[in-house]
């Protein structure tokens, strides 16, 4: 003979049922929910060959694992420099050291690399790396874009593909340039001249982000 443990009797659970169905739907909602509000740009790599201007020095460190380095680490257009300050990596395509990547980051300066590395030294993944604030949404957090919210100029395909992506905070923002409910995603590199003047340079305002 078998037993079971003791439980609610099918009347009482049939009794209570009416008035948890709403409890429980309302939960889950709540937890599968997106989350507005958020908003999220972008950073890429440049190509120094889709950049000009006047030649500058670049002193830093010749490998990675160094900081505020005084080497010499080339000559490159002002245009691109700049870039590479702006976003944190460019990769060369001059010269000896063309294949190579100039990085940069506000603790350690300009150093010359083999991949676009992210803040924590980690090989940039387009369409997959993202940048928040620690405290907000931690390393290794996962989310999707479920919504591009209220940018009317975001071109489709740009959105699209933004959402079909699914992202993972491996890098965090310079201090001071984070923010709550802010993302900043990595597109890889960039596809021509004056990138950012194209339709994948953008600003997602009010977008809505699952975690």
């Amino acid at each position: 003979m078998t037993t079971t443990s003791p439980g609610p009797s099918g009347r009482t659970a049939a009794r209570w049922l009416p008035l948890l169905l709403p409890a429980l739907a309302l939960t889950a909602c709540t937890a599968e929910e997106p989350e507005a509000g958020w908003e999220a740009t972008v950073y890429y790599t440049a190509v120094e060959s889709f950049h000009d201007g006047a030649p500058v020095e670049v002193t830093g460190c010749p490998v990675l694992e160094c900081e505020d380095g005084d080497d010499l680490l080339g000559a490159y257009p002002e245009d691109f420099v700049q870039a590479v300050e702006d976003e944190g990596t460019g990769r060369i395509t001059s010269g000896d050291r063309a294949g190579e990547y100039l990085n940069w980051s506000y603790d350690t300066g300009y150093w010359l690399d083999t991949e676009p590395r992210n803040s924590h030294g980690d090989p940039l993944r387009p369409f997959v790396s993202a940048a928040a604030d620690p405290e907000v949404l931690p390393e290794g957090t996962t989310l999707r874009i479920t919504d591009c919210g209220d940018a009317e100029d975001v071109e489709a395909a740009v959105c699209e593909a933004i959402q079909d992506a699914e992202w993972t905070i491996e890098d965090e923002f310079t201090p001071g340039l984070g923010g709550d409910r802010h993302i900043d995603l990595y597109l890889g590199e960039e596809t021509g001249p004056d990138f950012t003047e194209s339709p994948w340079y953008t600003t997602l305002t009010n977008a809505r982000i699952e975690t």
